[in-house]
């Protein structure tokens, strides 16, 4: 056998971490380069990219064809190096438990305005669903178009933990948030959005639910509005229409007039 043929029988795929362990023992500084893990989630495996403090990537891992594909992907995304790592960043698993309380973000080479629209997703609590206008208000860009509020959230390089997948049309339904439509639906069933509920009351046109004993009204995947019996639930077709019936906003979900 050949010398370089003897010498390609050596050859053996490095274990995940070995390329952060010898820029460590190097002296390269952690803020040249960001590093990713592949990590389980109640959707599958993904990898997470993380550098500099904040979570700056997500992807589920069969989206690309071997860990060199989604390295190159980040790149041309971020213009940074990224290396598989051991390390999560802290938080990360709470975060996939829909807990996301300590991590931060860095969305990457995103304009000013969808950066903005991107934090206010995350406010969207887990199992629920908010129309972009509601968006565009916890965003502090009130006139931002919903064309507009769609384009920053199909931009999100961070899915999964910034839930775009809880984003709805003004209708109620589900929007469209630029994931795999299977994946959608897997996101939001496992967080328990009941989607014969949402289509009942998107065929009754009402997107706003009011509590007949309480008189205040909510979007209807809000968890007080889940708690409202049948007979007294209210259904308004919007928020002017509630007001004008003496139902006052929630100030959990906080529907337009709060």
């Amino acid at each position: 056998m050949r010398l370089p043929d003897e010498l390609s029988t050596l050859r053996q795929v490095a274990p995940a971490g070995f390329a952060v362990r010898v820029l460590e023992r190097a002296g390269v500084p952690a803020h040249r380069y960001d590093c990713y893990v592949r990590t389980d989630s109640p959707v599958g495996p993904l990898y997470v990219a993380h550098g500099r403090g904040a979570v700056t990537g997500a992807a589920a891992t069969d989206w690309y064809a071997d860990d060199a594909a989604f390295e190159e992907a980040y790149r041309a995304r971020t213009r940074r190096s990224v290396l598989c790592g051991t390390k999560p960043p802290p938080g990360l698993a709470r975060a996939l438990r829909g807990r996301d309380r300590t991590l931060r973000y860095d969305f990457g080479p995103l304009p000013d305005e969808q950066s903005a629209v991107l934090q206010a997703t995350r406010l969207i609590p887990f199992g629920q669903l908010r129309p972009t206008g509601w968006l565009a208000r916890e965003a502090g860009l009130p006139a931002l178009a919903p064309a507009e509020v769609m384009a920053a959230v199909r931009a999100n390089p961070v899915p999964v933990l910034v839930p775009a997948h809880r984003v709805c049309r003004d209708d109620g339904l589900p929007a469209d948030c630029g994931l795999p439509a299977a994946f959608e639906g897997r996101l939001r069933e496992g967080e328990g959005v009941d989607a014969e509920r949402v289509e009942r009351f998107v065929r009754m046109g009402a997107r706003f639910l009011g509590s007949g004993t309480t008189r205040i009204f909510c979007y209807p995947t809000c968890a007080h509005a889940r708690r409202i019996t049948a007979r007294h639930e209210v259904p308004f077709t919007s928020a002017d229409e509630a007001a004008a019936a003496g139902f006052r906003g929630c100030r959990s979900c906080r529907p337009a007039t709060v």
